[in-house]
């Protein structure tokens, strides 16, 4: 039996595509089963319920052990169960299904269109756009362009859940983590864990323009 002949070409493509990753240390994806789906819509809407396992399946009239493998996709639940759960959290059935329907999310904002949004350091002079939103999902990602205008003041006392990545487009501050303080000019960037006190010490040069991403765990 003859092999099929390969091209130089074809070959060649392939073994540059086999050398063209990212580096990332992020895992493969994982493909979400519609029992997943549910699970994930489920916890996520008894938690702003603020409503313990215990709570809601006394409410729904099921076990609590039934709605704990429901939240971890172990099971399938049955429309009936499905139904009893959207009536105790007060959500019309379609809501619960809505996240295995919709497709990848992608936040697109044009220039200058990012949403103006008060933050803490908005009362000394600090203006926050807000670039994009994390459309569902266990980890949350709020991306900010950051202005400090001429009349900014410092402030360090930011604290928060999550890891914060600032990176430097212009002007010059010193921002503190901690007990340190590190210059940042354009250019620079800086990751730290954000349940740290933190936030610009000294204003070197403004207006000052930098980008903030905070991530953090959904709760």
């Amino acid at each position: 039996m003859t092999k099929p002949k390969v091209s130089k070409k074809t070959g060649t493509r392939a073994k540059v595509a086999a050398h063209l990753t990212t580096g990332s240390g992020a895992p493969d994806i994982v493909v979400r089963t519609l029992e997943n789906a549910i699970g994930a819509q489920v916890r996520e809407y008894r938690k702003h319920a603020g409503l313990t396992v215990s709570e809601l399946a006394s409410v729904a009239d099921i076990s609590t052990g039934m709605l704990s493998k429901i939240e971890n996709g172990q099971i399938s639940p049955s429309l009936s169960t499905l139904q009893l759960l959207a009536s105790a959290l007060n959500l019309p059935l379609t809501m619960l299904l809505a996240s295995y329907d919709r497709g990848r999310g992608c936040s697109y904002v044009k220039k200058g269109e990012g949403v103006a949004i008060r933050r803490r350091g908005t009362k000394v002079g600090h203006n926050y756009q807000l670039l994009g939103q994390s459309l569902g999902g266990d980890v949350a990602v709020e991306p900010y362009l950051i202005t400090l205008n001429k009349d900014a003041d410092t402030y360090t006392e930011f604290r928060h859940a999550g890891i914060e990545f600032l990176y430097m487009l212009s002007g010059k501050v010193s921002y503190a983590h901690g007990e340190r303080s590190y210059l940042l000019e354009a250019g620079d960037s800086m990751m730290f864990d954000s349940s740290e006190l933190h936030g610009p010490d000294k204003l070197h040069e403004l207006p000052a323009i930098y980008l903030s991403i905070i991530i953090y765990e959904r709760r």
